[in-house]
């Protein structure tokens, strides 16, 4: 079953589904902007489209994702995401807690 979601106000969209290989995944599009999303479980970001700056918990500085690239955060975290052009597509797999 899919399940929509919508954050900040329409400018971040994604939908999530069980995936029966590697559990719960989303796949979202995010317009430009800054956000700073929480989490509940860990989570592995993989940027699909665009260029997404991150600055990962734990990081002191802000790193630049580009297609293909990815990263991974713990849960109950803050990841705070700039985005500078429209439209940037990321999919989400959420870990268990054991990472």
């Amino acid at each position: 079953m899919l399940k929509f979601n919508e954050y900040f106000t329409g400018k971040v969209k994604s939908i999530g589904f069980n995936s029966d290989s590697i559990g719960p995944v989303s796949v979202g599009v995010m317009e430009k902007g800054e956000y700073n999303f929480s989490t509940a479980k860990p989570e592995e970001m993989t940027v699909i489209t665009g260029s997404l700056k991150a600055l990962i918990p734990g990081s002191p500085d802000w790193q630049i994702f580009t297609p293909g690239e990815n990263f991974m955060f713990r849960r109950t975290v803050n990841l705070l995401c700039k985005l500078r052009k429209h439209h940037h597509i990321c999919v989400n797999i959420y870990l268990n807690d054991s990472v």
